[in-house]
């Protein structure tokens, strides 16, 4: 009876497991040839000029941004199913967060974005569609 079993070393390869290497969390491991998956959002090239973003993003916050000071009516869903309405004056718009203010109580509410469900405007939405024009920059300050 021969001994069937060939040490791949032997030969001067290095041996590696076909095995799939262990999973601790985080990134998938990455197939070889497969360039690695990137989320980004839609960009444009254009002057870069201090003080100023480019205005090549329709996002929620940029919206917002743009109709400053008019009246909303910001309806949200919170943990645990509650819904609440928000009326107010958009006074500040980020990334994740929204802030407006009551014009019959003065109180301000600071709220995520992840709640906001809707918004309704009480006069025209300010709105410039961001494609097609790459050399327009916003007006807005930095973050």
């Amino acid at each position: 009876m021969s001994n069937s079993y060939v040490n791949p070393n032997a030969y001067g390869y290095p041996y590696r497991q076909a095995s799939q290497p262990p999973y601790y969390g985080g990134n998938m491991p990455q197939q070889f040839g497969t360039p690695p998956l990137t989320a980004s959002g839609p960009t444009t090239q254009g002057p870069n000029i201090p003080g100023m973003l480019p205005a090549e993003q329709s996002y929620i916050e940029n919206i917002l941004r743009l109709n400053k000071g008019k009246l909303i009516h910001l309806y949200a869903t919170f943990e645990n199913k509650r819904e609440k309405q928000f009326t107010g004056i958009i006074e500040a718009a980020g990334r994740d967060h929204v802030i407006i203010s009551d014009p019959q109580t003065g109180e301000r509410n600071l709220i995520p974005m992840v709640y906001v469900d809707y918004i309704t405007f009480t006069e025209e939405v300010e709105y410039e569609y961001p494609f097609g024009s790459a050399q327009q920059m916003a007006t807005y300050p930095t973050r």
